[in-house]
């Protein structure tokens, strides 16, 4: 606990703490926003019907928690590297180690911190993003009745957990890759390449894709239709996994990268 408070205080003063949520939120309104003035727009009226359950309530809870979790899937990666990374590059996991921590308790203890910042903007972004859609609705005259349906209500802790168990294993995923290439810039870069290129092989490979981290990650939030399918990165294209199948994928994917990170960082030789 007192390594897990320490990180978590260290990653509250963190520039990319705060520009990581700030991108996030950013991004996600640009979407509302496209979504808002594309709907008064569009001359196909279900083009305009589909843009617009986005911002009708129930059903946009869930719309909107998959277009968080997409929007959030790479920078939680790159977040994941910048932490992880940072370790190495300024000496902070030589000095805690030359202080007698153990290796991978510290790994361990520094993923998780990362993961609850990951997940606490999951939850924040996504109150942004409510607020967005409510205020959307307004505009384009559509009814917010929908906002205080029990039933949708009653389902919404269940999404988040699964969503900010995909979210922490993005997280896990980019802090595996920084720690072994011991580097901010090499992390977040391979992190974003192997996002990417794992959607676009899923154009190839849908029914193998799927069960890569990206793919799996964005399918543990079902969402009506497949409105929002594949926003997640590698999902987008071709088969995907069913949700609860998707948790357990998604669950051994962030169990690897934790090990791997928390393994590497206990045998590399940290000199000079």
């Amino acid at each position: 606990m007192r390594l897990l408070r320490s990180n978590l205080r260290k990653l509250r003063r963190r520039p990319a703490t705060w520009v990581t949520f700030a991108l996030l939120v950013g991004l996600l309104l640009l979407v509302l926003l496209a979504v808002v003035v594309g709907s008064q727009e569009m001359r196909n009226p279900q083009a305009a019907l589909g843009a617009r359950l986005f911002v009708t309530f129930p059903g946009a809870y869930e719309l909107l928690l998959a277009m968080v979790l997409g929007i959030g899937g790479l920078l939680a990666v790159t977040y994941g590297a910048a932490v992880a990374g940072s370790e190495w590059t300024w000496g902070t996991l030589k000095a805690s180690i030359a202080r007698g921590e153990s290796r991978a308790r510290y790994t361990i203890a520094g993923f998780v911190a990362v993961a609850i910042f990951a997940c606490v903007g999951l939850v924040l972004a996504f109150l942004v993003g409510v607020a967005g859609a409510a205020v959307g609705a307004t505009i384009i005259g559509v009814s917010i009745s929908g906002m205080d349906d029990a039933e949708t209500l009653g389902r919404m802790p269940e999404l988040f957990g699964r969503a900010g168990l995909a979210v922490s294993m993005n997280v896990g995923f980019g802090y595996a890759i920084a720690t072994i290439a011991r580097s901010q810039l090499a992390g977040i870069g391979v992190g974003i390449g192997l996002y990417f290129a794992e959607g676009i092989a899923g154009i190839f490979l849908p029914d193998v894709i799927k069960w890569f981290p990206f793919a799996s990650s964005s399918a543990v939030v079902s969402v009506a239709d497949g409105a929002a399918s594949g926003m997640g990165g590698g999902g987008g294209f071709g088969a995907t996994l069913d949700p609860n199948t998707a948790v357990l994928a998604t669950l051994g994917w962030l169990v690897a990268s934790v090990l791997v990170a928390a393994l590497w960082t206990e045998r590399a030789e940290i000199g000079g």
